[in-house]
């Protein structure tokens, strides 16, 4: 399988390159990067900080490369995940989405774009957030109308979304294991943006005497590189549709 990483100096970007080059059976075909850099044309090992040539180029026309590909993985931005998007659209390649902070009008481009390619967003690619999502649901629907819930959430100074997508993402997990679709009025978000902070996330279900705290804390971010590697593999060779990091679990757990 051949995949296109976009943002290859990003701290995602960098990282998903790095666990593809080490896995079997898939290949970096090329990066993409914003047009004007001075890394464009290099060898992506080198963009990349890999020390070494891959055989890859870093591109900043994705339509050059775009046929050799058999997935697309973007971790970028707002207006360079759209742009990416609208391409795999065109091209009818799989596209996996970590961004965050997209608009309603954007989330509803997403959304018609997965009855277009097999699409899938994860605001979160960790295989064990997505276990974590899966015992949130069970414990809202055990406390449903007994507890007051607030998510407590960290990541590093530069990150520029609050809450960030995955607290959002698992407020839509409980709402939605409680019958309140994506009512997420029940849920009061903590933010809290400091140093080098990885990502935390704390679940609070505070009941009357007794509290239930559900939490999660990477220490870095390869965790989120390797989940991104295994939707790839699940992604590939998929009908069109909105896909989630639950259904990549829920397909290694049927293996």
């Amino acid at each position: 399988m051949k995949v296109i990483v976009t943002a290859p100096k990003g701290k995602m970007g960098k990282l998903i390159i790095k666990v593809a080059v080490d896995r079997d059976r898939i290949d970096v075909s090329a990066a993409l990067g914003p047009k004007g850099r001075d890394y464009i044309g290099e060898d992506v090992g080198f963009a990349a900080g890999l020390g070494y040539k891959i055989n890859a180029p870093v591109v900043d026309d994705l339509e050059k490369v775009i046929e050799d590909c058999d997935v697309i993985i973007d971790f970028s931005t707002v207006e360079f995940s759209m742009e990416a998007l609208r391409l795999a659209v065109k091209h009818k390649k799989p596209f996996i989405c970590g961004t965050t902070g997209f608009s309603g009008e954007q989330l509803r481009e997403i959304g018609c774009a997965a009855k277009e390619i097999p699409l899938l967003k994860a605001s979160n690619t960790s295989y064990v957030v997505s276990l974590m999502k899966e015992l949130l649901a069970t414990a809202a629907k055990g406390l449903y109308g007994k507890a007051d819930i607030d998510i407590i959430e960290m990541h590093d100074r530069n990150k520029k979304d609050a809450p960030s997508g995955t607290s959002i993402e698992m407020a839509e997990t409980m709402a939605k294991a409680t019958g309140n679709g994506n009512d997420l009025d029940a849920v009061h978000f903590h933010s809290v943006r400091s140093g080098d902070i990885s990502s935390s996330h704390t679940v609070i279900f505070g009941c009357l005497g007794e509290r239930l705290e559900i939490t999660h804390h990477a220490h870095d971010w390869e965790c989120f590189a390797r989940g991104a590697v295994d939707a790839a593999f699940f992604l590939d060779g998929k009908a069109p549709g909105f896909y989630t990091m639950q259904d990549v679990i829920r397909a290694k757990t049927a293996e």
